[in-house]
């Protein structure tokens, strides 16, 4: 059936209350207007960055939502305007947004965009289309969109600027982890904080971002990577992703950083932190070395008090850095694809259960109590 044009009902997991499981409800997708697509999402995952969108701490979120970024799809329709996608292709849509005319867009050292940037609380901001109105109704009412995809529906609408087609043999049930956790780890290494052949590495954080980031670190050519978790059970995948030492901090007798200081003659070169909090951002400046220690910080934690650092930190040499989405865009993601496809590196290990949508709730749970990496969420 053509449903081009038309409103396709279909399943979507609804937050109506903040801190409450998610609800299967069939929901009502309006077609895409200017500049938007309407995507069939294939593969889907949980990512810390969706809890924040139903969190009772963070007052800025907005409810009723579909939660969910990142994911994988094909598309079903295109609205007036579009000219890079058409139905069929596949495609990876992203949260940062990429308008290729603003300032950010204009300079190779960012890949933000003011789309996104003059956001105030941009992981809750991105609640509504450009015209100021959702593409979602159910039962009447209706409902947010969130980070700009709403990856937990069947159905959902995205503007063209936040996606990227990729080749039409990608599979879609592995490259779905490229729209977020692994290009944000892998990116903070091998883009963001550069690291060198030879090198020694700190990694904060064994979920999905901190694995890729050690996949980045060997990719580089690290000779040391130091993988920091407060969950042993994630070491042995980290050790089989090129870690070379394993450390849960709850387990020494002195701060973490302090023993990989001893461990490393003075620090490591480059650490990255991708679990967020202000221990581990501390413990992230503490454990690099002087004269030309790089910290990247690509973990958040939103309801923390954050980093206090004496200028003297950075003084002596020390440099800090954020890292998004791992320095990539919708213009240079699809190369991730590609040497996905060239087996450059594996993301099956970072795939271990697999859930239909309708267990959205247990994918969840698996995840806050650090069980799973990533659930594929099939649809």
């Amino acid at each position: 059936m053509d449903t081009k044009g038309k409103v396709i009902k279909c399943k979507a997991a609804i937050a109506w209350e903040a801190g409450k499981p998610l609800c299967i409800e069939e929901v009502e997708v309006a077609p895409p207007k200017a500049h938007e697509v309407r995507v069939k999402i294939i593969a889907a995952s949980v990512c810390h960055s969706d809890t924040y969108g139903i969190n009772p701490a963070l007052k800025e979120a907005h409810l009723p939502v579909i939660i969910g970024h990142e994911c994988a799809g094909i598309v079903e329709s295109v609205g007036p305007g579009v000219t890079n996608f058409k139905p069929g292709d596949k495609v990876i849509p992203l949260y940062l947004p990429r308008c290729r005319k603003c300032k950010f867009c204009q300079s190779p050292l960012t890949n933000f965009c003011t789309k996104f940037s003059e956001l105030k609380t941009p992981i809750t901001e991105q609640e509504l289309m450009d015209d100021k109105t959702s593409r979602f109704t159910c039962k009447g009412k209706s409902i947010y969109h969130f980070l700009g995809v709403s990856a937990f529906s069947q159905y959902t609408v995205i503007k063209d600027i936040n996606l990227v087609k990729i080749d039409d043999d990608a599979n879609l049930q592995r490259v779905f982890l490229i729209g977020c956790g692994f290009s944000t780890g892998y990116g903070a290494a091998i883009n963001d904080s550069k690291v060198t052949p030879g090198s020694t590495c700190a990694v904060f954080g064994l979920g999905a971002v901190g694995l890729s980031a050690i996949i980045g670190c060997k990719t580089a050519g690290a000779s040391r990577i130091i993988a920091i978790d407060i969950n042993s059970d994630k070491f042995a995948k980290a050790k089989a992703l090129g870690a070379t030492d394993c450390l849960n901090p709850k387990e020494l007798n002195k701060p973490v950083q302090d023993v990989i200081v001893e461990m490393t003659n003075g620090g490591v070169d480059f650490a990255i932190d991708c679990a967020g909090g202000s221990e581990v951002m501390k413990a992230t400046v503490e454990c690099t070395t002087v004269g030309w220690g790089s910290c990247t910080f690509a973990g958040a934690g939103l309801t923390d008090k954050g980093l206090t650092i004496s200028p003297v930190e950075l003084i002596i040499g020390r440099t800090l850095r954020g890292s998004s989405l791992g320095g990539w865009n919708v213009d240079t993601i699809s190369k991730l694809v590609s040497d996905y496809k060239k087996g450059k590196f594996d993301l099956d290990a970072l795939v271990t259960h697999t859930l239909p949508l309708e267990k959205i709730n247990e994918a969840l749970d698996l995840l806050k109590q650090g069980k799973s990496i990533r659930t594929l969420l099939t649809y």
